[in-house]
């Protein structure tokens, strides 16, 4: 009896050789984009986590000192919120350099806004690069595939076998550069968004605290923020809503007695 034909092994490394050189440029650019997307993401979120863990120091303690540069030494030196201080201090003695100078609140809310604005650039590169390989990963697999089944098709040409058991593989492999695509492209996405996300509550904190520490500049250190929780009402405030207003205790209005009825007029005599 004649033996049976061994039975072809299918799989990723086929797939490129049916693809030759295009598909393994295509799976190259894809691996690259896939390492390049969870080093960016790894790495942002380290650096989030940093200013964040940062912002929790400031609340905590850095408004309870006496000066804002014996708190700014309590910032590590290379903490964002460190820069936005030091920064606020460079403009601060700046201003009374100025030959024509302008209102110190719009030179000081200036400098604050471009020192919080070139931490935000920071915080935002290399997200450009999970954007792209999020739309661009599919497509990209996309071409691979589309040249793979191109290049299977013209072998299956040219042996003049068309059935579907000849036709199904090669072009089975081919489709594994879409999905390699998909897989690419779905971790860039979560990453960039998830990203997107933390940097906004991030630059919330930071334009709340750079707001802070304009007021104190302005204030000369009599307006900061309270760390004790929310500021106590006052003590008008407190006693009426301690104790409810007893009848009678209102000043008397026209017409009317202390009770509250309708005054009778007496008629004169």
């Amino acid at each position: 009896m004649q033996a049976a034909p061994a039975a072809k092994e299918f799989g990723i490394k086929n797939a490129l050789q049916e693809g030759g050189l295009i598909s393994y440029s295509v799976f190259i650019i894809l691996v690259i984009m896939s390492l390049g997307t969870f080093y960016i993401l790894f790495t942002k979120l380290m650096q989030q986590q940093k200013i964040i863990s940062q912002g929790r120091k400031v609340r905590s303690s850095f408004w309870n000192s006496a000066n804002l540069r014996e708190a700014a030494n309590k910032l590590d030196q290379k903490s964002a919120y460190r820069a936005i201080v030091d920064d606020a201090l460079v403009a601060q003695d700046q201003h009374g350099k100025l030959t024509d100078p302008i209102d110190q609140h719009d030179w000081m809310a200036n400098s604050l806004a471009r020192s919080q604005g070139a931490i935000g650039a920071r915080l935002g590169e290399g997200l450009a690069f999970l954007a792209t390989v999020g739309s661009t990963a599919p497509f990209i697999g996309l071409f691979g595939t589309v040249v793979g089944i191109y290049r299977a098709l013209i072998k299956i040409g040219a042996s003049g076998d068309a059935s579907i058991t000849t036709v199904a593989g090669p072009v089975g492999e081919a489709l594994i550069m879409t999905a390699l695509g998909l897989v690419v492209a779905v971790p860039a996405v979560l990453a960039y968004n998830w990203l997107i996300r933390r940097n906004k509550s991030i630059q919330e904190d930071l334009a709340a605290f750079t707001n802070d520490l304009h007021g104190y500049l302005m204030s000369a250190g009599a307006v900061k923020p309270q760390m004790g929780g929310a500021p106590a009402r006052s003590t008008a405030q407190t006693r009426s809503a301690a104790a409810p207003t007893q009848p009678g205790s209102e000043p008397l209005r026209t017409g009317r007695t202390a009770t509250g009825a309708e005054a009778t007029p007496t008629s004169a005599k």
